[in-house]
């Protein structure tokens, strides 16, 4: 492997772990994917300005004119290799050592490894992270909890599916010729220099999830990164396999087009359900027919979200991918037996839908909850490794369908409890995220940054469109600052003084940022962007 004299500027501090994983063979090979690909990012990063200007001013999305012989071309993507031809279940999670180890132990059939929405990216977790993957795939990392014992790793483990920041995202610690470089090259490249070999000599190999893709020249970017890789470090063409979250309306019109940029490799897409509802409101926030009531109401049973969903398992079908489903957030509760059983029928109920439409495989957030809903999928795949046979010839799904954000309901169903709800868990997940966890547990769901995203984001499109409650009362600025002083009380009350302060809650700065990213005039793309400056690290 030839590699590019270095000029990677460390900005942040590099402990023993971190000296293993920030090798100067890895910084240069992070260097070579800065030079080659860095600008490219920076103007597709533009053009979504661009896009997101033009519906500002009342244009829209449709499909393509000038990809209509993709769409309608004769091809498919590249077959999937043993270990992805099955991915019924897949855990999710932060790449913590505890995290690793349970997800790696759950049974379940891969785990994304998380770097991006369920991951805090202080430097110590970023670079920590990258070394817990390099012990788990050489079956050495372990981990003590003082009060719950050893953690090991057992003999039959989940496979390993990593997925990266957004092109959106820089690292802040590393930067090259005056830039920051990107997380996302930051990410897939160290994964990739340390891992992809180590993972082949084991019989698998490296895979990715990518997310928040707008277009198809996004993907193409990816691809073209992974080609870089391939090349750099000796892997032969379409090695990595990739899956590509459809987790925004611009990448739903694009979907045929996403996986013919992907289809030299194996390839598959999956329902990123949270950032899609996200980024329905983003998309069009200055359209008042687009405005969505209550998040609790916008289930995956809506119109525009299963016109969705049908579409992705259609399109991955028809091409020979397969289709992942989306994330069922449910926590266990260790105190409550009947909410157990309540969380485990919803979860039943969410993956046998999933099942039934076709989808080979979906996403959980607990260890508790891999047989469950192994058990839907079992039910409808029986011996089958997955359903990609099923064609879904019946589905026609149009431009409008996509749209029809009235069918979850408008403005005349947000409720004071919707409200509330929006700025309690936007302020805990931000303190959380602040804390350095990006998987916060809270009131029995697994919430992460896209979750945040939608409840800062409803309370921007009601504020904006001078929406009223159920009960007549206008949201206002001074409305949602009192429920936020009430729900700060109620949270400092149900988790106590001490404690508050003691996990560094920071609960003003906390709500500082809620107020920037919520109440602001302008909206702000992605909340991480102005908490990520606000990192101690």
């Amino acid at each position: 492997m030839t590699l590019p004299a270095s000029k990677v500027d460390v900005q942040g501090r590099v402990d023993a772990r971190g000296a293993e994983v920030l090798t100067d063979d890895a910084l240069g090979f992070l260097a070579g994917l800065h030079r080659e690909f860095d600008a490219r990012r920076l103007d597709l990063l533009a053009r979504r300005v661009e896009r997101q200007a033009r519906l500002d001013s009342g244009g829209t999305l449709d499909f393509l004119s000038d990809t209509r012989e993709v769409r309608e071309g004769d091809w498919q993507v590249a077959p999937a290799p043993d270990d992805m031809q099955r991915r019924r279940v897949e855990i999710t999670g932060p790449t913590t050592p505890k995290m690793i180890i349970n997800a790696l132990n759950s049974g379940a059939d891969g785990f994304m490894a998380d770097f991006e929405d369920s991951h805090s990216p202080t430097w110590g977790n970023m670079i920590e992270g990258q070394a817990n993957l390099i012990d788990a795939i050489e079956r050495r990392l372990e981990f003590e909890d003082p009060e719950k014992g050893e953690y090991r790793l057992g003999e039959e483990l989940a496979t390993i599916v990593a997925r990266p920041r957004g092109w959106h995202l820089d690292e802040k610690h590393l930067v090259m010729d005056g830039r920051r470089m990107s997380g996302s090259l930051v990410d897939a490249g160290l994964y990739l220099f340390h891992n992809a070999r180590r993972l082949l000599d084991r019989g698998s190999g490296p895979y990715f999830y990518v997310p928040k893709l707008e277009s198809r020249y996004e993907a193409r970017l990816w691809n073209d990164v992974f080609r870089f890789a391939e090349d750099e470090l000796g892997l032969d063409r379409g090695t990595i396999n990739v899956t590509v979250l459809i987790e925004t309306i611009p990448a739903a019109f694009q979907m045929e087009e996403i996986l013919y940029e992907l289809h030299e490799r194996p390839a598959a897409l999956n329902a990123g359900r949270w950032d899609y509802i996200f980024s329905m409101i983003k998309c069009f926030r200055e359209r008042p027919e687009f405005i969505l009531p209550d998040r609790g109401k916008v289930t995956m049973t809506v119109p525009f979200m299963r016109a969705y969903t049908e579409l992705l398992v259609a399109t991955c079908h028809r091409r020979g991918a397969l289709a992942i489903g989306g994330m069922s957030a449910f926590l266990p509760s260790r105190d409550d037996e009947e909410a157990n059983e309540q969380a485990t029928a919803k979860l039943r109920e969410d993956k046998s839908r999933e099942a039934g439409d076709g989808f080979d495989g979906a996403w959980i957030a607990h260890p508790d909850f891999v047989a469950p809903a192994l058990e839907e999928f079992d039910k409808v795949l029986g011996e089958r490794p997955n359903q990609v046979d099923r064609q879904r010839d019946d589905v026609e799904v149009s431009a409008d369908d996509l749209l029809d954000a009235a069918s979850a309901g408008g403005p005349e169903e947000i409720t004071e409890a919707g409200l509330r709800s929006d700025v309690n868990v936007g302020i805990q997940y931000i303190s959380a995220w602040l804390r350095g966890n990006g998987a916060a547990g809270i009131y029995g769901l697994m919430e992460d940054a896209a979750t945040a995203e939608i409840a800062r984001a409803q309370v921007w499109q009601w504020l904006h469109h001078e929406c009223n409650l159920e009960d007549g009362r206008e949201i206002t600025h001074e409305l949602v600052q009192e429920l936020e002083s009430e729900e700060l009380e109620r949270i400092r009350g149900e988790i106590g003084d001490d404690e508050w302060f003691k996990r560094e809650g920071r609960p003003d700065l906390s709500r500082e940022i809620f107020e920037e990213v919520a109440l602001a005039d302008e909206f702000v793309d992605f909340l991480t962007l102005p908490a990520y400056e606000r990192l101690a690290d």
